[in-house]
């Protein structure tokens, strides 16, 4: 079974920076697709950042754009979001996910999800 594990979590105020990682087995964070999701209290599973694993390519989401970055690592095995100028509705739980393919999928459909990490920004 696939297991992955985000950590990095914290309260943070707005403006502030945050780093998020992933961490699973090398052939997992080595040879798929890697995502990261957030699911704010009352609202939906969102998609927000992926990495390709054949050619680092990533996609993101609007809402994070030019502010979020996706990246991995693969000597440790770890993926990591670096969040900057974290605003109050970035406020959710974040997790890391795997593809089961190299490529970013279609409709951010994912096959594994982490735990979640949570993220409060806050004044």
């Amino acid at each position: 079974q696939v297991q992955i594990v985000e950590s990095g979590g914290d309260l943070v105020q707005p403006g502030e920076s945050l780093k998020l990682s992933c961490v699973g087995s090398a052939f997992v964070m080595g040879s798929f697709a890697i995502g990261w999701f957030r699911q704010a209290p009352g609202k939906k599973r969102e998609g927000i950042a992926c990495s390709n694993a054949r050619d680092d390519s990533t996609i993101y989401a609007d809402s994070v754009k030019g502010r979020f970055s996706i990246s991995r690592d693969n000597s440790k095995n770890t993926a990591y979001l670096q969040m900057d100028n974290l605003k109050i509705d970035d406020t959710a739980v974040y997790y890391c996910a795997t593809k089961w393919a190299p490529h970013c999928p279609s409709g951010w459909r994912f096959d594994q999800w982490g735990q979640g990490t949570q993220v409060t920004v806050s004044s």
